[in-house]
């Protein structure tokens, strides 16, 4: 059943439109470029007005007067929560969805809580509200949203690194590469921004002044981020046996930034691995040993999930004859605990999610884990098994009997 606040929100909120309240008549999409709603929690998040966030009241049409018909069930209030984790988000913003009342009318109310890492982004496009509308942020507008960034209680992965100077990243890369995947290209044409601004909008950089890479810049297109981020690195071991005492048939350290050490990784993995034959029906089918997709989704979390901050151990990928180990430091962070970590998700870099969910390493927030179990069982292996203490995570996949 959903939740219905008693407190009429016209006596709270207002009955006009604000930098920090916004009506919308219906939550439908419009448009193929996203929705209404979307682009408001964006705006609502970067908080230009720094007001701490807003509201979006659906159900309400611009003059502030309720609508009738509105969709307050937990199936709508779900489908709006959805936002916070399908990507189109990014860096994902605090905010709430519950039904409410407005003028003795039921509406849903989404409470936005001013983003720590501002700008969010929607598809690509930073939204602000600088007045009683929701609009495209300008050059201006960003910077000022770059400054605004909370140092003292950011993230590891959005804070900088002043020991680094730009020459640490690779530039070229991030024009190319990242750039791309994560602004709108017609944003990128239409504004021009000046690279060391461009760097501080993305949290690659703090300061479009005097830019100092953070470690999310390292992280993403830095040319050796373990110079500065001493874990940042992952160890590849295959062993000829199912114990540590085998014989070592490869042993690799990959120290590139996430970009260069997931085309690296890939063939590497692919390299070890073997096919199988199995029975289906009359025929005989060549299956591997493991599916690449959970393979990539283990190790892919695994550099994602990981502390950065207080950690110089590598992310490990242990490479036996009857299974494969992926381990990294850090523990369950934030909401997820050791008895809930595949029902509720939380970020220690949500920066870092934010930027391989724009890569394309990471399809959907969330859902890492049951994609790695879906994809074991379509293949045939058993199920993953996860060993979750206070200080590291691991996941062992086991080839099929």
């Amino acid at each position: 059943m959903a939740t219905v606040t008693t407190q009429d929100l016209a006596d709270h909120l207002g009955t006009c439109e604000t930098p920090w309240l916004e009506f919308k008549s219906t939550a439908k999409r419009e448009g193929k470029r996203g929705d209404a709603v979307g682009k408001a929690v964006c705006a609502m998040a970067n908080d230009l007005a720094g007001h701490g966030g807003g509201d979006i009241l659906v159900g309400v049409d611009d003059r502030g007067e309720p609508v009738d018909g509105v969709d307050t069930s937990d199936r709508a209030l779900l489908a709006l929560t959805d936002l916070r984790d399908d990507g189109r988000l990014l860096d994902r913003p605090s905010f709430t969805v519950q039904a409410a009342v407005y003028r003795g009318k039921p509406v849903v109310r989404i409470r936005v809580e001013a983003s720590a890492t501002p700008p969010v982004r929607f598809e690509g496009v930073v939204w602000v509200r600088p007045g009683p509308t929701t609009r495209r942020a300008t050059r201006d507008d960003e910077r000022v949203l770059a400054e605004r960034r909370r140092s003292t209680d950011s993230p590891f992965d959005t804070q900088p690194l002043p020991a680094s100077t730009l020459d640490d990243l690779d530039l070229q890369l991030f024009r190319s590469s990242y750039l791309p995947s994560v602004v709108d290209p017609d944003v990128i044409e239409e504004n021009g921004r000046p690279l060391a601004q461009q760097l501080a909008s993305l949290h690659l950089a703090r300061s479009a002044e005097h830019p100092v890479p953070t470690a999310l810049g390292l992280l993403v297109v830095g040319f050796d981020p373990s110079n500065f981020v001493p874990g940042a690195y992952v160890q590849f071991v295959r062993y000829q046996g199912t114990d540590l005492d085998a014989p070592i048939a490869d042993d690799q350290e990959l120290r590139q930034n996430i970009v260069d050490t997931a085309a690296r990784l890939e063939p590497v993995l692919r390299g070890h691995l073997r096919t199988r034959l199995v029975e289906s029906g009359l025929r005989e089918q060549a299956r591997p040993e493991y599916p690449f997709e959970a393979l990539r989704e283990v190790c892919m979390n695994a550099l994602m999930h990981r502390n950065y901050e207080t950690s110089y151990a590598p992310t490990r990928i242990a490479w036996f004859d009857d299974r494969v180990e992926v381990t990294n430091p850090g523990g369950p962070y934030g909401q997820v605990r050791s008895d809930n970590f595949d029902r509720v998700n939380d970020y220690r870099n949500p920066s870092l999610a934010a930027a391989m969910k724009s890569l394309g390493y990471v399809n959907r927030f969330g859902r890492g884990i049951g994609r790695i179990r879906a994809a074991l069982q379509r293949n045939g292996n058993p199920p993953p098994e996860f060993q979750v203490d206070a200080s590291s995570w691991s996941v062992t996949l086991r080839t099929a009997p």
